[in-house]
C-alpha cells in the first residue's frame, strides 16, 4: 500500500521529501533541514502480547518504563528486524511509516511530538519522506496519546557540561 495514493484518496494535503537515506531519524532531520522535534522516529515494540509501533520525536528515546506504565504491559523490548520486515513487508528494510493501522499494528505517540503543527517521516523508502499536518495525522490514525519519551542529551552538551562541573 502506498501512503502517498492513502492520502490522496482522502483529500490530505501532504508534501514530499526525497531525502539521502539516513541512519537515524535525527540526520534524516538534519538532512531535510528541520529540528529533530518535527520528524517522527517509528519504533516497533514487541510485547508478550504483540506489537505496538511507538512513534516519537526524533531528539528523543523510549523511556522503557513510562511506556509499559502508558501499555499497562510488561516485559516491552525491541522488536527483531525480521519481525519488522514481515510486518512492513512493502517497505524497505529499516523502513517503518508511523501508520500501524495500515499494516494491523496499535499506535502509540508521543506526548512530546504534538509540540509542532506538521510531522515528517519515511514513507516506504529510506529517501522516501513525506511532511503534512500533524491534525491530518491524527485524525487518519487515531493513535494512543502517551508520555513515554525522553529527551537525548547532544554529546557536544554532556561533554561541556562534564568539563564545566
Amino acid at each position: 500500500m502506498c501512503i502517498q495514493d492513502i492520502l490522496r484518496s482522502r483529500s490530505v494535503w501532504f508534501e514530499p521529501l526525497l531525502h539521502r537515506p539516513e541512519s537515524s531519524a535525527s540526520r534524516r532531520a538534519h538532512s531535510v533541514h528541520l529540528p529533530g522535534r518535527a520528524v517522527a522516529k517509528c519504533v516497533l515494540v514487541r510485547a508478550d502480547c504483540g506489537f505496538v509501533l511507538a512513534v516519537l520525536a526524533a531528539t528523543c528515546r523510549i523511556d522503557w518504563s513510562k511506556l509499559e506504565t502508558a501499555l499497562g504491559l510488561q516485559p516491552l523490548g525491541l522488536a527483531a528486524e525480521v519481525d519488522a520486515e514481515r510486518i512492513f513487508g512493502d517497505c524497505e528494510s529499516g523502513t517503518v511509516p508511523p501508520f500501524g493501522h495500515l499494516y494491523g499494528v496499535p499506535t502509540l505517540v508521543d506526548s512530546g511530538l504534538l509540540a509542532g503543527t506538521e510531522i515528517v517521516f519515511d514513507a516506504h523508502m529510506r529517501h522516501d519522506g513525506i511532511r503534512m499536518r500533524l491534525q491530518d495525522y491524527l485524525a487518519l490514525e487515531s493513535p494512543q496519546v502517551a508520555d513515554f519519551a525522553e529527551t537525548i542529551t547532544p554529546r557536544r552538551a554532556r561533554d561541556s557540561r562534564r568539563r564545566a562541573g
